[in-house]
């Protein structure tokens, strides 16, 4: 496991970090979310060695991280690192060899990972040929072919069309499952949700929340009815236990001090005409986000 521990960084008077602390579990999907100059590039790159914090620490099992444990990482960056004039697969070849890899193993790996990804066509293509979504695919494929033994993503799925963010999250699932660590970073939050086992919020160089998903809707989201009648619903304005969100005609949304609150509400609109729904709102991670980083 590693863990990042009271992590501060500035830059001059500006405060970057402030105290982070979190775990990137083993074969666990952990998405790192915030919005510009939240801190998820900078925490990276102190992860990966590039940055120094200016105090706290990033541990490997309980063990401060060494340089063969980064070594280890497999990193993708937010900017495009490859060689634009060097064919796709000679350059997975190189990269997997620096690692220590056999010519045969690196291009047995590098030839599987571009048939996993649907790039084996575009394999001896050189990069700067490639779309730019077929070159964020093959920059993930750079981050997995030495077989790491943790996974840190910056913006992984950047510029993918929806095909190519299903084939490249099916990858990433199957390294985790494999018992690899993965952070990584997107403001694609529909695709974190639907990938990610846990989620690690930041705003303002803190961590705003941290947890699964169901812990974080639990924590951070009002439970919230939904309602839709073919009658007005702006009496539910004056019901008891209740305060109204959003409401337009016989739609109408609200949080309920309690189950029999708002069953009472239901037998309210059931008793004025026809109700046409009735339950739970389901939240979504943008709901949980917008609420914790306000």
């Amino acid at each position: 496991m590693i863990s990042v521990r009271d992590l501060t960084k500035s830059y001059g008077d500006h405060q970057v970090l402030h105290g982070l602390t979190f775990d990137i579990k083993p074969g666990v999907m952990t998405g790192f979310v915030g919005g510009n100059g939240a801190g998820k590039t900078t925490t990276m790159r102190i992860l990966l060695g590039v940055l120094s914090p200016d105090s706290g620490e990033v541990l490997v099992d309980g063990s401060p991280i060494t340089a063969d444990h980064r070594a280890g990482i497999g990193y993708m960056p937010e900017e495009r690192g490859l060689y634009p004039k060097m064919t796709v697969i000679d350059q997975l070849v190189y990269l997997a060899r620096l690692h220590g890899s056999s010519a045969e193993a690196a291009r047995a790996r590098a030839t599987d990972l571009l048939e996993r990804l649907d790039l084996g066509p575009r394999a001896t293509d050189k990069l700067e040929e490639l779309s730019l979504g077929n070159q964020q695919r093959a920059q993930v494929a750079a981050a997995l072919v030495h077989e790491p033994i943790a996974l840190v993503l910056d913006e992984p799925f950047s510029g993918l069309d929806p095909h190519a963010v299903d084939t490249t999250l099916q990858v990433l699932r199957e390294t985790a499952d494999n018992g690899v660590p993965v952070l990584f970073s997107s403001h694609q939050l529909d695709v974190v949700e639907r990938l990610c086992d846990e989620l690690v919020i930041l705003a303002d160089g803190r961590v705003v929340a941290n947890g699964t998903r169901q812990e974080l809707l639990e924590r951070h989201a009002e439970t919230e009815w939904e309602l839709a009648a073919d009658t007005d619903a702006g009496w539910v304005r004056c019901a008891p236990g209740v305060r109204v969100t959003s409401l337009d005609g016989g739609w109408v949304r609200f949080h309920a001090e309690s189950g029999d609150a708002a069953n009472a509400v239901l037998r309210e609109a059931s008793s004025r005409g026809t109700v046409r729904a009735f339950g739970l709102v389901h939240h979504s991670l943008h709901d949980i986000f917008t609420e914790v980083t306000r």
